[in-house]
């Protein structure tokens, strides 16, 4: 039996929850009024939808439903990852409530393209109704300025946070819708045609669908633990196998936990210093943004056994 050594070294970046909470701290009121603003007009643009029988009305209405589901999830999310509990069985605590909320978020935007595409070829082959063309340029100027107010609240969070990225794309998405249906009212006012409100509904369908199959896509990744896109695999692997006494790089595992929370495990055979091969291997991986990794390094020979670990 070879001798046992070990050395182990600590940084002082943020742990786990910290990376998350503090986040999620400063989410929460834009979320909270976003809320308040889409929730408020949704029922103004249904109920006016319903009473003139605007399908591009309740197309628009129909998405901002999913967009104060979306927010209402996105806001329970933050709050479950800033204050659910962190255990030994739940060792992230909360933190993918975000990306589960952006599936759901996702699923709900799909389903309500299919159904306003499905209405429109019904319409389309019963005959449009007349639609006034005032009220619908009317209800889409509240509606843009809602959106509008909204997106601002949000663009600052968006990348920070997959379940606010989804309901920021969802309000962009309504943004859209408005302008179609304030066009559909202009059309409708000056030339009389019926069917200009059931293309602006197929339209914003059309625009929502292939960003809910985006949105997705993208949190299937994480749940799927993909390495995320922004770090480069195979650059990090050669750039750990060129630190000096290194003569052998496997088991690395990179993935991300929720928006923002990346994680990476690597072993790193050595024949060298340990201690300087942790502290390059820690400057190799904070480079590439992971600052919260565990680094385990290995003899390059059977005498002796050596499990030293740098976690940070």
């Amino acid at each position: 039996m070879g001798t046992s050594h070990g050395h182990e070294g600590h940084s002082h970046g943020p742990s786990a929850a910290e990376l998350a909470a503090g986040g999620s701290r400063r989410r929460l009121w834009p979320m909270a009024v976003a809320v308040g603003l889409i929730g408020s007009y949704f029922f103004v643009e249904l109920f006016v939808g319903i009473a003139i029988d605007s399908l591009a009305l309740i197309a628009d209405a129909g998405h901002m439903l999913t967009d104060v589901v979306a927010l209402s999830m996105g806001l329970s999310a933050l709050l479950l990852s800033r204050h659910g509990r962190i255990t030994d069985a739940r060792s992230f605590g909360w933190f993918r409530a975000e990306v589960f909320t952006a599936v759901l978020n996702a699923a709900l935007l799909i389903g309500v393209g299919i159904f306003i595409l499905y209405e429109a070829i019904e319409r389309i082959g019963g005959g449009a109704p007349e639609v006034p063309g005032a009220t619908l340029v009317i209800v889409a100027v509240i509606g843009l300025a809602v959106n509008v107010a909204v997106m601002l609240l949000l663009r600052a969070d968006a990348k920070a946070s997959i379940a606010v990225r989804g309901a920021y794309l969802e309000v962009l998405a309504d943004a859209v819708g408005s302008v179609g249906v304030l066009t559909a009212g202009v059309v409708t006012m000056t030339t009389g045609w019926r069917y200009a409100d059931v293309v602006v509904a197929v339209l914003i369908a059309l625009w929502v669908v292939p960003r809910a199959v985006r949105l997705a896509k993208d949190a299937l990744k994480i749940l799927n633990q993909q390495a995320p896109e922004h770090v480069d695999v195979p650059a990090l692997r050669r750039e750990l196998l060129a630190i000096e006494a290194v003569v052998d790089v496997h088991d690395l595992h990179v993935w991300s936990v929720t928006t923002g929370m990346d994680v990476a495990t690597v072993h790193v055979v050595s024949d060298g210093d340990y201690a300087r091969v942790l502290a390059a291997a820690r400057s190799v991986l904070t480079a590439h943004g992971l600052v919260h990794a565990t680094v385990q390094v290995n003899p390059s020979t059977q005498d002796g056994a050596c499990c030293e670990e740098l976690t940070w």
